[in-house]
């Protein structure tokens, strides 16, 4: 402490962490040696690896993909996403599960903003575990639970992470809405009750989203809210994004369904101006 006191040593301390790689950081600029056949480096746009408790952000083009990857098996992925246009459109968790009328995401759904139109889908997922119905945790819910669930405490909550995220992009506690939880799941049981999938489960599960607008997403990393073990648990979670194509006329996500079907022309419709 006396050291970094000194205003020069400071500077030479944090110059010489320069180069430093620990297990959560963005990578800059963006570099991964394991992107799809056919993806040039030259399309990465986004590689990050977010902390246990942690959140990241990141605007991107129509069309590119987005790969999470549970690294430990013990990650949950609270998402949100906005349409960078207009943020005022946002993911509607309601009409996600209404429109498609199914509850549980997957390979070939989609993921619907409250102006009933496509914001992401699934490519891929060989997760299966996702949740459309609790939503994230919340600094009282922690605090319940783990005694703390402040930002600056040992056990963070993914609302005030999503917050944070927010506001990078000048949104408000008002523009924090319901979210999807992916890598973590809630079945709904014959009675009506929530079961929780919480696993944890066998590391390096993925999914691949594909942007069907230009969006805005925000990522936390906490603990699900029905997560039941005492301790607050979590593990790193990867994500990777590159540009893609937009979805062609004969995709077969795209005409899957007559409702899919018309989120996607409502898409296309909005692009026409």
């Amino acid at each position: 402490m006396t050291t970094l006191a000194n205003p020069t040593a400071a500077r030479d301390h944090a110059r010489a962490m320069a180069g430093t790689v620990v297990e959560a950081m963005r990578v800059l600029p963006p570099i991964a040696d394991d992107l799809p056949h056919g993806v040039s480096a030259d399309d990465l746009v986004w590689e990050e690896t977010i902390a246990a408790g942690g959140y990241a952000t990141r605007r991107l083009p129509r069309g590119a993909r987005l790969r999470l990857i549970d690294l430990k098996g013990d990650a949950c992925a609270s998402l949100l996403i906005f349409n960078a246009e207009m943020p005022t459109e946002r993911l509607n968790v309601a009409d996600t599960v209404k429109v498609q009328w199914n509850a549980y995401l997957g390979t070939g759904k989609l993921l619907l903003s409250d102006m009933g139109r496509v914001l992401m889908s699934f490519l891929e997922d060989d997760a299966g575990t996702h949740d459309t119905f609790c939503g994230t945790s919340n600094a009282a819910t922690n605090a319940v639970k783990y005694g703390d669930g402040s930002n600056s405490g040992p056990a963070p909550n993914g609302r005030d992470r999503f917050l944070l995220g927010a506001a990078k992009h000048g949104l408000q506690r008002r523009d924090v809405h319901p979210c999807v939880n992916l890598f973590k799941g809630a079945r709904i049981d014959g009675d009506g009750s929530i079961v929780p999938q919480i696993g944890p489960f066998a590391p390096m599960r993925s999914l691949v989203l594909r942007a069907e607008m230009e969006i805005i997403v925000v990522i936390a990393n906490c603990p699900h809210v029905l997560d039941p073990r005492e301790n607050w648990t979590v593990t790193p979670l990867r994500a990777t994004a590159w540009r893609g194509p937009v979805t062609p006329a004969d995709d077969a996500i795209r005409i899957a369904t007559p409702e899919g079907l018309r989120a996607f022309e409502n898409v296309e419709d909005y692009f026409r101006r």
